[in-house]
């Protein structure tokens, strides 16, 4: 399964957030020079996550996004889910506009909704705050863990 860079993009602003000190406060700007990314595009990621709940915008002089709630309550799977538009694997995942002729005798599509959920059930698991790495030791994979997979 492959995120979109506008979900990446997302848990990229949310880490950068929780890592910062109370009050948490920063600009997009800020965030879009430290990652060297677009702030356009940031502007966009801001604007779903503020309407999603998971950030807080203030205008003006002084202003800036924070988290809406506090880090250890921002579940990683609620974030992919809110910011992916299509968890679609496969065609055959999106009934309406399957076409897939092999659907009657696949057991491929079984497999794959298994793989899905096991995949979501991990990010279940783990929060914004140990993703940030916020005084949580996750433990990581090993590099020939990682390339195995």
């Amino acid at each position: 399964m492959q995120l979109t860079q506008f979900t990446d993009l997302s848990l990229r602003l949310l880490m950068y957030l929780a890592r910062l000190p109370e009050p948490g406060l920063a600009t997009i700007s800020e965030i879009a020079d430290y990652h060297q990314i677009s702030r356009n595009h940031l502007v966009k990621v801001a604007n779903s996550l503020a309407n999603e709940g998971f950030i807080m915008t203030t205008r003006g002089k002084g202003g800036g996004i924070q988290l809406a709630r506090p880090a250890y309550a921002i579940g990683l799977g609620e974030v992919v889910r809110r910011t992916e538009q299509n968890m679609n694997l496969v065609e055959c995942f999106d009934i309406p506009n399957n076409h897939c002729r092999l659907i009657r005798n696949c057991f491929l599509k079984a497999t794959l909704y298994e793989a899905q959920r096991a995949f979501m059930s991990v990010l279940d698991k783990y929060t914004l705050a140990d993703a940030s790495n916020l005084g949580i030791v996750v433990d990581q994979p090993v590099v020939s863990e990682v390339q195995a997979l």
